[in-house]
């Protein structure tokens, strides 16, 4: 059915693509296994809070801030007084104007809200704060 005989005109050159299939199907789970492994994130304290879970269609640049108060948009560690030119300068925010902020629940207050005028005075419209949800008792 599958095989092609030439009608005796001579060899028959067809590429045997079942060793290629096989290769692939392995390189497949082997990246399939190692991806989750190769992911790593900042240890960040969430403040717990008792607001609903939000449902996002699409991931947003996430900001940062740890408890040695570093600054990171996405996984890139910036400077706070380089942090309003890396917003200005970023094509991605310039385009969604949104950003997401999570902070360790440690950081005082006044770090968080200089961070956030930066965000502001870098043209992002919408700033959405990221919290841990409480567990229901």
């Amino acid at each position: 059915m599958g095989m092609s005989t030439g009608g005796g005109k001579g060899p028959l050159s067809e590429i045997n693509v079942t060793p290629l299939v096989d290769v692939m199907l392995v390189l497949l789970i082997i990246f399939m296994v190692s991806a989750p492994m190769m992911t790593k994130g900042v240890e960040i304290d969430l403040p717990k809070t008792h607001a609903p879970r939000m449902d996002m269609e699409e991931e947003k640049l996430l900001l940062t801030i740890t408890k040695e108060r570093k600054v990171l948009l996405g996984e890139t560690e910036i400077p706070y007084d380089k942090l309003e030119n890396a917003l200005t300068t970023n094509d991605r925010l310039q385009r969604e104007r949104e950003l997401y902020l999570q902070a360790d629940e440690t950081v005082p207050y006044g770090f968080v809200a200089k961070v956030m005028a930066l965000v502001r005075r870098g043209g992002i419209e919408k700033l959405g704060l990221v919290t841990d949800p409480l567990q229901a008792e």
